[in-house]
């Protein structure tokens, strides 16, 4: 197959994907999600515990990125989309978050004691930026690489045993550090190691090995103002992205206090907590499979609010774990892992099917920038996660500090805060999709004429 770009020609009639072409493009997430694991759940913990930077510092330095960084995001949506170039038009992005990635990367994993606001803020950016730039190119890329309705689940199912293996190895390296006597700080270090020697070596492997299929554009006025509020106020772009700040601010919000929770409220170790995490991932794995086959039966939006339904529920089953008993916190996370999966793979899944419902009506590339209105939703919920959560931590009295003895109440406190915030934003996020109407039949009819289309403008060119 041409791992070079490709236009739609004339009488085009495109197989359906080989699971080995699938897998090769999802290696790119590798490194990304690996980054991603360290970021919510260790990285503040770090720079609070290790760094003595205050939880409030910490919170107002993530709140500010990441509402400069949500403004970023369309404008590199639009950029993208725009792109044509002889390796494609998301390859080259994909490539160039790569170096953006790995600097940022070490300047905070190994950040002097004693950092600011200013170095805090100043390279958070740059690492929000490299993730914005990877995680939108890839979506992007995949929509257009997966053009039919259940192939785009099924993409997202083959991409979880490559997050699986990227978190187990992300998480196992705390554990790792602390046999050979290493600190947790340095476990923390070793992970920034890790994505900086995986992303090229992942991401490069991907964009090397995978063709892509660039959508031509029909000929039409440049986009305005006007086309950008028409599409920020899309019915199916609200819903989507509504509930991407929803079903991103409850596991966030869980990510960001999970270590004080497990510590304190479950009694586990810094290290078992860690590992812990495992056990999700390993459950999204299998949850991403039985979701893949649960949507065909049910559909997109249905499968999504049974698992959104499913994780609130499970959340409660914290209650039966006491004193560090292994065995059922990592059955717990697992199931929360399980549910989980569900929503994030129909989320991208029913982005990629409104962006074809949008090209068929404007007759322009838009997938870049609808990806980008929803990790922009996904990062406001990333700050709100961080910035509420640790300031009503201080407010309630908790301490983080190593050793730090905490009050009955600063510990009830906690615990409260870990059980409301999830499961009330991820039953919101449920609920947005309450008579969603962008079905498997009505896609398959979208496909069919855009498909008539991108032929038709080939045999014209």
């Amino acid at each position: 197959m041409d791992q070079g770009a490709a236009t739609a020609g004339a009488g085009e009639t495109r197989k359906p994907l080989s699971l080995w072409t699938m897998f090769r493009f999802t290696i790119a997430t590798f490194p990304i999600t690996a980054q991603a694991i360290a970021l919510l759940i260790f990285l503040p913990r770090y720079f609070a515990s290790h760094l003595h930077v205050s939880l409030v510092t910490i919170g107002v330095a993530f709140a500010i990125v990441r509402f400069i960084d949500i403004g970023v995001d369309p404008l590199l949506g639009v950029l993208m989309d725009r792109t044509r170039t002889s390796l494609g038009r998301y390859r080259v992005w994909l490539l160039a978050g790569v170096p953006i990635l790995m600097l940022s990367v070490w300047k905070l994993y190994f950040a002097p004691d004693g950092i600011g606001m200013l170095y805090l803020i100043g390279w958070l950016l740059a690492l929000y930026l490299a993730t914005s730039i990877l995680g939108l190119a890839y979506a992007a890329w995949g929509a257009n690489l997966a053009t039919h309705y259940h192939e785009r689940t099924r993409l997202a199912a083959i991409a979880q045993p490559v997050s699986v293996t990227a978190g187990m190895i992300i998480l196992f390296l705390p554990a790792l550090s602390s046999h050979f006597g290493g600190t947790d700080a340095q476990g923390v270090q070793a992970m920034g190691l890790f994505v900086i020697v995986a992303a090229p070596i992942a991401i490069g492997f991907s964009a090397w090995r995978t063709p892509e299929r660039v959508a031509p554009h029909v000929a039409g006025p440049a986009f305005t103002a006007r086309d950008f509020l028409r599409l920020l106020t899309r019915p199916t772009v609200v819903r989507l992205s509504l509930a991407a700040m929803a079903l991103s601010l409850g596991p966030g919000w869980q990510g960001a206090l999970y270590l004080f929770f497990a510590n304190e409220i479950l009694g586990f170790s810094i290290p078992a907590a860690a590992g812990l995490v495992g056990a999700s991932l390993i459950g999204g794995a299998i949850g991403a499979a039985f979701f893949a086959i649960l949507s065909r039966r049910i559909g997109k939006h249905r499968t999504l609010m049974v698992a959104t339904t499913s994780y609130s529920v499970g959340m409660l089953s914290f209650l039966f774990v006491h004193n560090g008993n292994v065995l059922l916190g990592s059955l717990v996370l697992a199931l929360l892992g399980f549910t989980q999966a569900g929503w994030l793979m129909m989320m991208g899944a029913m982005m990629a099917d409104v962006g074809d419902d949008v090209r068929l009506e404007q007759g322009k590339e838009r997938m870049g920038l609808l990806y980008s209105l929803v990790t922009g939703s996904t990062k406001l919920a990333g700050t709100l996660a961080i910035v509420l959560s640790y300031p009503l931590l201080q407010l309630l009295g908790f301490r983080p500090g190593e050793g730090a003895a905490n009050s009955h109440s600063a510990l009830l406190g906690l615990e409260m805060a870990y059980y409301i915030g999830p499961i009330f934003f991820v039953l919101v996020g449920g609920l947005c999709f309450i008579g969603w109407n962008l079905t498997a039949d009505r896609h398959g009819e979208i496909r069919r004429q855009l498909d008539e289309r991108d032929a038709a403008m080939g045999a014209a060119t």
